[in-house]
């Protein structure tokens, strides 16, 4: 239904930093004769993008700059039309996300995010899911580092083991980076409306299918089972364990009855104690209005570090998966993980949509269920990896 649209991607957000680098990304890296566009609410900052882009690749020059406001309707329902894939970068997905969610459901238009906010992706569930399974659209929420790493990596790791018995998955992540605007923006408004996150959550639990004779579920333990050598562990109250125990809900792989835990590691003890002292002040200010406006002044979206300062960053997530009397361990490793490798996720994964072929699926799907091993495969080949540490 959409193979006759003028373009195969329209980028949603090429102006602000973390869309910029997915702007170039797309420019070094897209498949060949991948027809693609730019599209935003400012038109000179979109062509002084498109410059930008030239100089990487002079065919840039003739990229084709779209109008697109999530205030104005129109604009977002024609970028949805004109499209076979739209990626957005225009967070926080709260509040600037839902009309193009709306407007690719209704269209059949495949839909990327970066995502990391839970209550935004359960209300798009309720809202948009059943209309997306009608038309075909696959809405791929949070394809970047929430939560690619550890929805990729957890089904990577399933894969070694034994089919048909129940599985047990702990990741643990490692990490340098920098959080940026966008992300503290997002951080501060899931924290400043958990009545809302779990009210979303609850109406979405409400209607959405279970897997019928399986089991899976999100390990709760604030200590994990296994131990990945000396250091701390804290769980990690993220959206990734979630979007994790969606792709085993989809994936019969996944086997009878699967858990899967989630936590953060760290050297020092006084890392772990500063990082939850960090949580609970955060939760604290952010419920307050004069405190939560002090915290979104700290950084504004759009901001981020500088190419050095990036080159310096990693990540790390190591899994452990346990099942039929098997034990593996895995790693999903790459560099900065908030702007450069995120940018490449999410280009990637409008790639994969646009390109490969691919299960038939539709609705809110994640990133394991929709795309799976052709996905892995591009991010190896982009310098990813994905890799067996010890399997007994």
């Amino acid at each position: 239904m959409t193979a006759d649209r003028p373009y195969d991607i329209v980028l949603f957000g090429a102006t602000g930093f973390t869309g910029a680098l997915t702007a170039e990304y797309l420019a070094r890296n897209a498949d060949p004769g991948t027809r693609w566009a730019l599209a935003g609410r400012n038109q000179a900052k979109l062509a002084a993008v498109r410059d930008r882009l030239a100089e990487l690749d002079p065919a840039c020059a003739d990229l084709p700059l779209l109008h697109a406001d999530t205030t104005d309707a129109a604009s977002i329902e024609e970028i949805a039309e004109s499209a076979r894939v739209v990626i957005t970068t225009v967070g926080p997905y709260v509040k600037y996300g839902e009309p193009l969610v709306a407007a690719c459901a209704r269209a059949g238009t495949d839909y990327v995010d970066l995502t990391g906010e839970p209550t935004f992706v359960d209300r798009m569930y309720v809202k948009y899911h059943d209309a997306a399974v009608r038309s075909g659209a696959r809405i791929v929420h949070a394809c970047g580092f929430d939560s690619i790493p550890h929805d990729l990596g957890a089904y990577y790791t399933v894969k070694q083991l034994p089919e048909g018995v129940p599985l047990h998955v702990e990741g643990f992540l490692r990490v340098r980076g920098d959080a940026s605007g966008g992300t503290l923006h997002s951080a501060v408004g899931i924290f400043g409306d958990t009545a809302g996150m779990i009210r979303a959550e609850r109406e979405r639990r409400q209607v959405e299918d279970r897997p019928a004779g399986r089991t899976v579920r999100i390990s709760r333990r604030p200590a994990p089972k296994a131990r990945i050598g000396d250091g701390w562990t804290l769980p990690l109250p993220t959206i990734d364990p979630q979007i994790v125990v969606r792709s085993a809900a989809a994936l019969d792989r996944y086997g009878p009855d699967f858990s899967y835990g989630h936590y953060v590691a760290v050297k020092r003890f006084a890392t772990a104690a500063g990082m939850a002292a960090g949580s609970g002040a955060l939760l604290a200010l952010a419920t307050l209005p004069p405190t939560r406006s002090l915290l979104l002044r700290l950084r504004t979206p759009g901001d981020g570090p500088s190419e050095e300062r990036r080159a310096r960053n990693w990540f790390s997530v190591k899994f452990v998966g346990e099942g039929g009397g098997r034990r593996v361990v895995t790693e999903v490793a790459g560099g900065d993980p908030g702007y450069t490798e995120t940018a490449k996720m999410l280009a990637e994964s409008a790639l994969c949509l646009a390109h490969d072929d691919l299960p038939e699926t539709s609705g809110q799907v994640t990133t394991a269920t929709a795309m799976g091993d052709a996905l892995i495969d591009r991010l190896v080949k982009a310098g990813i990896t994905f890799r067996v540490l010890d399997a007994g």
